[in-house]
């Protein structure tokens, strides 16, 4: 099993950073790999506890289809998800809080391969911890760039 810890400051306030993140549609912007994002259910608000939203994107060379379900939700301060299909089992929980005049951001997640064959731990667990410090450093500079950033609201689904 592997478990990663990344926290940023992100000169923003909370409320935009805990939107931005918790909207799956906006993954794209800020998660290397991910292609496209969408909730699956019908409801155009905010993700919630019990929201399922997919996932399409690359992990090592390897294209992946991926269903997730919100399992923390506390308005600006947690948002969490694991995920219910896909070559990984994961569980991300992302908490916010002020600090001063900016937010700090901590993601810690778990991930276990469902496949080992398909895996290597070791590799896994080094391209994981860099594409969550790339994620973190993407997501910083594209919300410190905007004084308001507009969420991506779209009645696409992936399915």
């Amino acid at each position: 099993m592997i478990n990663l810890n990344i926290s940023a400051l992100i000169y923003q306030p909370i409320k935009q950073v805990f939107d931005f993140v918790s909207t799956p549609e906006n993954d794209f912007q800020w998660q290397y790999g991910t292609l496209a994002s969408a909730r699956l259910s019908k409801d155009a608000g905010n993700s919630r506890m019990g929201t399922f939203f997919r996932s399409i994107g690359h992990l090592l060379g390897r294209r992946n289809l991926s269903t997730f379900e919100v399992v923390e939700y506390e308005l600006n301060k947690k948002y969490g998800f694991k995920t219910l299909s896909g070559p990984l089992h994961s569980e991300t929980v992302y908490t916010f809080e002020v600090l001063d005049d900016k937010t700090n951001v901590n993601i810690s997640t778990y991930v276990n391969a469902i496949h080992s064959s398909h895996f290597n731990e070791a590799v896994l667990g080094k391209r994981l911890k860099e594409q969550l410090q790339e994620n973190m450093a993407i997501l910083k500079d594209l919300l410190e760039e905007q004084q308001t950033l507009p969420t991506l609201e779209t009645n696409s689904h992936i399915v």
